[in-house]
């Protein structure tokens, strides 16, 4: 399969996964040369390791995290974004436009019932969550937010539906 090892490091940015080359556990990935190693999120005892002949995937072996001994090899894996809170760019950034019209709503209240320490606290706060939004797609309590990402109307409920079969 050809696949560019710099895309992938990108698109494992993208779902939320760390580079680090000392400490690597649960959504951290590592990149050494022509190497590339994934401790998926979802995993307790198994990482991947992609191994590249240019932008050709060569090898995909399932391996020990701690001693990186090969435990099986793979002709396709499937990684799942580290955080719950992954979306598409174009739905973030229609999250932050109305993130930043609530914003307006909420400083103007504070202005208007003289809160002057209220709205410049929730102003600071909320533009430097905006500004991590745009820069990393994830900010701390994003959760705050899941309205706007998910394009739910104000006050309304989360609705999860479930089919029970018999």
């Amino acid at each position: 399969m050809t696949k560019s090892r710099e895309e992938i490091l990108k698109k494992l940015i993208n779902m939320q996964y760390t580079r680090n080359e000392m400490e690597f556990k649960r959504g951290v990935f590592r990149a050494k040369g022509d190497t590339l190693e994934i401790y998926p999120s979802d995993q307790n005892e198994k990482a991947i390791r992609v191994e590249f002949w240019g932008d050709e995937i060569e090898k995909i072996s399932e391996i020990n995290p701690l001693t990186g001994k090969i435990l099986s090899l793979r002709e396709h894996v499937m990684i799942f974004p580290n955080s719950h809170y992954v979306t598409r760019k174009e739905k973030m950034e229609r999250a932050i436009v109305t993130i930043e019209e609530e914003l307006q709503e909420r400083i103007k209240y504070f202005k208007d019932n003289n809160k002057l320490i209220e709205a410049q606290r929730i102003e600071e706060r909320t533009n430097f969550d905006i500004e991590m939004l745009r820069e990393t797609g994830f900010c701390q309590g994003i959760e705050n937010y899941s309205r706007h990402i998910s394009g739910r109307e104000p006050r309304k409920p989360t609705i999860h539906t479930f089919k029970l079969y018999p």
